[in-house]
């Protein structure tokens, strides 16, 4: 029975909820032969606050579970619509489990390409060592403040951003001259948009 990935669409913040209730269940149910591996892809991020790290889990898709499924039963030909045959083992497993609001892409998904789960799981490889990245929330052209360090007060854009090492390259006027500063995303705060003001016609 090939098994294939398919993406279960959950309540928001009951990922784990989901993950936990199908692992405990497949043996339980005896169902090993329909349901595989259930993922919930996430990483580390390290976020710097007041001069200390603070490491954190983010999850890479909120909302959605990778799961490993034999759904299709292939031996069956297709239904009068030309659908392809399921089997109610599996579907009705997903059904009973709390959390699941169903498939991502109706009642007949399809399921992940390889290349796509590879892509997925290669940030965090079975058994690999949790690697910290630092979190960026800036982008490029965006206006910022810097807040910390030898350049504090000064406001200008984002010219650069590099979101592995957590720095940020800014563009501000020193004398009437721009200058590239270098600084970490902890340095700055996001300067808000002014809404243009509306000047009355005469």
């Amino acid at each position: 029975m090939t098994k294939q990935w398919f993406v279960l669409h959950t309540l928001t913040g009951q990922e784990n909820k989901v993950q936990k209730s199908i692992g405990a269940r497949i043996k339980l149910e005896r169902m090993e032969e329909f349901v595989g591996r259930c993922v919930i892809p996430t990483e580390r991020v390290s976020e710097k606050k007041n001069g200390r790290t603070i490491k954190k889990i983010r999850k890479f898709f909120p909302g959605y579970v990778l799961c490993e499924l034999a759904l299709y039963d292939e031996s069956r030909g297709p239904d009068e619509n030309g659908r392809k045959a399921i089997y109610e083992r599996t579907w009705q497993f997903l059904r009973e489990t709390p959390g699941v609001i169903g498939f991502v892409g109706s009642d007949r998904p399809m399921p992940l390409r390889q290349s796509e789960v590879d892509a997925i799981l290669s940030d965090k490889p079975q058994g690999a060592a949790d690697v910290a990245r630092p979190r960026v929330n800036f982008s490029v052209d965006e206006t910022v403040k810097i807040t910390e360090g030898a350049f504090m007060g000064l406001t200008g854009q984002v010219s650069m951003v590099d979101p592995d090492k957590g720095k940020l390259k800014v563009e501000v006027n020193i004398f009437n001259r721009k200058v590239q500063v270098d600084a970490e995303y902890w340095q700055l705060e996001k300067v808000p948009v002014e809404a243009p003001v509306a000047v009355p016609e005469a």
